[in-house]
C-alpha cells in the first residue's frame, strides 16, 4: 500500500524529500573551477568534489571534459543527483559524490565501511563486534547519517592487519628446526640459564 494510499501526513512531501536522506539531498550545486563543484547538502554542509579522476577513467563521462559542457551542472528532478547538459548518460548520485568529497578531504566516507564489510563477509552485527562499536551507531556511519570517525578507520585497518597477521602465521610450517619456527609462529626463544 503507498503512501496516498495509507492517508500518510507526508504525502505532501516530494518523493525526493521522502526517499533521500537530508545528508545525501542535494539544495544547490556551483561550477567552481574546471571538474570541479561545490555542492551544499539539505543537511546544512558543504563540500568541493573534483572529478578530474572520474571523468578521465570512464569513458562515459568524457563529454564532461569540455568546461562548456562541465558548466552546465544542475541538481537532478529528484534532488539526489548531479546532471550536466540534461544528459541522463552525464549524471552523477549525491551519496557518490559526497562520499568523494569527503574523501578528498581527507576524511573517511560511508563508503569505506560498506566496502570494508563486503571485502571481508561481514554483517552489520558481526562488523559492530569487531569494532567494539553498537549495531546502531555502526548503522548511523554506514548510512552516511552520522561521520566516521578516524577511530572508526583506524579499526578497521587494525583489524584487517591483525587478520592478515594471523594468515600469515598459520601458514608457517609447524615442522621449521630450531627457533626460527617459535618466532614465525609468534613464540618468544626460550631463554636459557
Amino acid at each position: 500500500m503507498g503512501l496516498a494510499e495509507q492517508g500518510s501526513t507526508t504525502s505532501n512531501l516530494g518523493a525526493a524529500e521522502f526517499m533521500t536522506s537530508k545528508h545525501f539531498q542535494l539544495t544547490g550545486v556551483a561550477v567552481t573551477a574546471p571538474s570541479t563543484l561545490l555542492l551544499t547538502f539539505a543537511d546544512g554542509q558543504q563540500f568541493t568534489v573534483a572529478l578530474d579522476e572520474v571523468i578521465e577513467q570512464h569513458a562515459t563521462l568524457g563529454p564532461l571534459a569540455n568546461p562548456k559542457v562541465f558548466a552546465t551542472a544542475a541538481i537532478g528532478e529528484w534532488k539526489d543527483t548531479v546532471i550536466w547538459a540534461d544528459d541522463d548518460n552525464l549524471e552523477l548520485a549525491a551519496d557518490n559524490l559526497r562520499a568523494r568529497a569527503v574523501e578528498q578531504a581527507g576524511e573517511c566516507s560511508h563508503e569505506l565501511i560498506w566496502n570494508w564489510m563486503a571485502k571481508h563477509e561481514l554483517t552489520l552485527d558481526r562488523a559492530a563486534r569487531e569494532l567494539g562499536l553498537s549495531r546502531r551507531m555502526l548503522a548511523y556511519y554506514r548510512s552516511g547519517e552520522k561521520p566516521v570517525p578516524r577511530t572508526v578507520a583506524l579499526a578497521m585497518k587494525g583489524w584487517e592487519a591483525l587478520r592478515m597477521a594471523d594468515v600469515e602465521v598459520s601458514r608457517v610450517p609447524r615442522h621449521l628446526p630450531g627457533s626460527f619456527a617459535n618466532e614465525a609462529a609468534g613464540h618468544a626463544p626460550k631463554k636459557r640459564a
